[in-house]
């Protein structure tokens, strides 16, 4: 691609990311607060963010088979964000557990399509080389600590009823992205190497999305439990938002820096202490949260559980699905993980919360994080084993 289209796609790319994760910013931490005042239990408040992660089964595999086979993938990117802001507007209304949750079916039916097509585009793009990825990708860790840092005082002012409003104008600037976004033709439209059907049967395969659905599981006790937890220890907004805040500054420096610490340490070696140090990490929040410098230390390490390990999964990815596989590739990613991981994750830790409260959450979420670090481990193993035949 020449260098000045890329230069135009760079800024594209960086302006949807920056869009993209500017609403998840304000929607992942406040959502629970949300529905909380409302009125809605805590088994109900996870039910609905489950759902999020529900819909993403679904969604981009629908959406990535339909953009690969058409071979338009900006085009059914664009259609996706239009259509879930115009369902986003059903959570102004009603009051009900019911009414939240069709609205919820409905919006992340579409909103699923975002990152798994963005992804595929970048990808395609980069014809191979991988290196700018992580430059391009802090952008999305940019907009979400803006918004999370401006929506926490926002919301202590004016309440939490304002937590729509505010994710609403960054889903219009979703779709006002969008329409910048373009797609170069590329020379994938021939059949794949290996077919799908047989890449999922391999068992280095289904190891590396074992461990990814583990990861992402754990995961569900920040994303559904953190800021319900951190305001029961007693922190005000302001604080909870500053400590999501910390974690995707962390983020950030990981994303601009990685590309020497890939080269260094391969990808392996980053991928398995990304499992290890959430081990740790889930820990640390669950035990010793009261704490303001053991909650700052367990949110640095964010750079490594989510940065690192969202990276090496994605290099990793693209051992098997390239090409013509792309959208499907990053879809089967996006359901399999924080589809199927983030909801049963989300499920079992709803359940884990009500009965046994938050230490057992995070106790669990530690030893996902281990059992995900065990899978990723056999993987790489059967990947080598691979390349000797």
């Amino acid at each position: 691609m020449p260098a000045a289209s890329w230069s135009g796609q760079r800024f594209s790319f960086g302006l949807f990311f920056f869009a993209y994760y500017g609403y998840v910013g304000v929607f992942s931490p406040y959502a629970s607060l949300y529905f909380a005042d409302k009125g809605l239990s805590a088994t109900q408040v996870g039910v609905l963010l489950s759902l999020m992660q529900a819909m993403r089964v679904v969604g981009p595999n629908l959406w990535g088979w339909v953009a690969d086979r058409r071979r338009q993938r900006a085009l059914v990117l664009r259609l996706t964000a239009f259509a879930a802001l115009a369902s986003f507007t059903g959570i102004f209304f009603g009051q009900t557990f019911m009414h939240f949750f069709l609205v919820m079916a409905v919006f992340t039916l579409f909103a699923s399509a975002q990152n798994p097509l963005s992804e595929a585009l970048i990808l395609a793009e980069m014809r191979g080389d991988y290196s700018p990825y992580g430059r391009l990708r802090l952008w999305g860790s940019v907009g979400f600590i803006a918004s999370v840092a401006a929506a926490g005082p926002l919301l202590d002012r004016h309440g939490v009823d304002a937590m729509p409003w505010i994710a609403f104008a960054m889903l219009v600037l979703v779709c006002a992205s969008s329409l910048r976004m373009r797609e170069t033709a590329h020379d994938d439209g021939a059949r794949p190497k290996v077919a799908l059907p047989d890449l999922l049967r391999r068992r280095e395969v289904i190891a590396f999305f074992a461990s990814t659905f583990l990861m992402i599981a754990a995961h569900a006790s920040l994303y559904v439990f953190l800021s319900l937890y951190l305001a029961q220890i007693g922190y005000s907004n302001t604080v909870i938002g500053l400590m999501w805040s910390v974690g995707v500054i962390a983020e950030i420096l990981f994303f601009f820096y990685q590309a020497p610490l890939f080269r260094r340490f391969g990808v392996r070696n980053l991928m398995l202490a990304s499992l290890a140090v959430a081990a740790v990490r889930f820990m640390m929040i669950g035990f010793g949260a009261q704490s303001l410098v053991l909650l700052l230390a367990a949110q640095v390490m964010h750079a490594v559980t989510f940065g690192m390990h969202h990276s090496a999964s994605i290099i990793t990815l693209q051992r098997w699905f390239s090409g013509p596989l792309q959208a499907r590739g990053q879809a089967l990613f996006t359901s399999i993980s924080y589809g199927l991981g983030g909801t049963l994750g989300g499920l079992m830790l709803s359940g884990l919360w009500d009965t046994f409260g938050a230490h057992a959450v995070y106790l669990a979420a530690a030893l996902l994080s281990v059992a995900g670090a065990l899978a990723a481990a056999l993987s790489y193993r059967w990947q080598n084993d691979e390349e000797k035949q």
